[in-house]
């Protein structure tokens, strides 16, 4: 059999406002280019535990347990879920998008019993119905709930739902994914037990790491099983010998040592920033989009007070074919942009302001874009 005649991979420059992943600044990707070394070598153990400390600050804990899981925001989903869900527990989980249908999900897989709360998807989770929830099922051990929809751009009030579970005695795993760095997230003054997050999104990291963080409630949950954690790979009682720092680390598995790189730089970055400085950069650009996107005459399908910064959705005009012009935007200016997931799929565009792409000239490329291929 001949080899096959494959050129390497060159792929074309875009401006990437899309839902994720974000523009990825070339600091980052030189960081990612440095010498490989062992997972076990010293000199990367002293990079995890600072990768530790500056996650710690991205969220707002002293969670000690607070590190990136070696898979994308979807692996950090279930390393929550598998661990503080046994079977038979019962789980309020809020679902407003393609995002807390996986939550449920999880749930479901976990052989957890959900008690599912439901609101219409572009708006944020209703705290009076979760409240209700838990006056139904007063034995509801978690509760779990979306705090950025990614398929939307509702944002849902995590201090208000987290106060709600506390006050009757249960855990909280929250997703922020599309939030972390670029929107408050509190974990510590929020009560947030258990959070997993993304690398690709306002942190402009490459796809494939997860930090997440768990509260001493969620660990004392998690050592009181009375059956072991359905996945091997994600047994935070396995991970933790690798990840604690205490004492000799035990070989778990073979970590993602260039992409860990690449985080802690992003996460370098984020800190030489401030993290303040970030969330109102976000604030930003999305005031600088939103009062193009209306120019334009494109409309949010999210009401205001519940809109995230980075991630913003509108409704294009019936007479516009999505695909075409999604590719047009693509082809010509070399610029992504996302479509509807789920029951929006055709009906809205979803552009993101994340990271590094939330900038004043992507703001202003876009439009521009938007604007020709809009005819306007």
């Amino acid at each position: 059999m001949q080899p096959p005649k494959i050129a390497s991979f060159q792929p074309p420059r875009r401006t990437l406002m899309g839902p994720g992943p974000s523009d990825v600044p070339r600091r980052i990707l030189d960081a990612m280019a440095r010498p490989t070394i062992g997972h076990l070598d010293p000199a990367f153990t002293d990079m995890m535990e600072q990768t530790k400390t500056l996650l710690r600050y991205a969220f707002q804990t002293e969670n000690k347990l607070t590190f990136p899981v070696s898979g994308p925001g979807s692996v950090g989903m279930e390393t929550c879920f598998v661990n503080l869900v046994e079977p038979g527990d019962k789980v309020i989980v809020c679902v407003n998008g393609v995002f807390g249908g996986r939550m449920l999900e999880n749930v479901k897989r976990s052989g957890g019993v959900p008690v599912v709360v439901e609101d219409a998807w572009g708006r944020a989770v209703d705290p009076a119905k979760v409240e209700a929830a838990f006056a139904s099922h007063p034995d509801a051990k978690i509760l779990a709930f979306v705090h950025a929809e990614t398929s939307t751009g509702a944002q849902s009030d995590a201090a208000a739902l987290a106060a709600i579970a506390r006050k009757h005695g249960a855990l909280v795993i929250m997703d922020c994914v599309t939030s972390l760095g670029g929107t408050p997230v509190l974990i510590d003054a929020w009560g947030i037990d258990a959070a997993y997050s993304g690398s690709q999104k306002c942190l402009s990291c490459t796809p494939g790491l997860s930090p997440v963080t768990f509260s001493q409630r969620a660990i004392d949950k998690v050592k009181a099983r009375g059956t072991p954690v359905q996945s091997w790979f994600m047994d935070l009682n396995l991970v933790l010998g690798y990840w604690s720092g205490e004492g000799k680390r035990t070989y778990h598995h073979t970590a993602p040592i260039n992409p860990l790189y690449g985080l802690h730089e992003a996460l370098v970055m984020l800190a030489e920033e401030g993290i303040e400085n970030a969330w109102a950069r976000h604030r930003a650009q999305h005031e600088a989009l939103k009062a193009g996107l209306e120019k334009l005459g494109l409309e949010f399908i999210v009401p205001e007070a519940e809109r995230l910064p980075q991630l913003n959705s509108v409704t294009f005009p019936e007479w516009v074919d999505d695909a075409a012009a999604r590719a047009r935007l693509l082809n010509e200016f070399n610029l992504e942009i996302g479509a509807g997931l789920g029951a929006l799929a055709g009906k809205i565009w979803r552009i993101g302001l994340m990271g590094a792409s939330a900038r004043r000239e992507n703001v202003d490329d876009c439009l521009k874009a938007l604007a020709a291929v809009l005819g306007k």
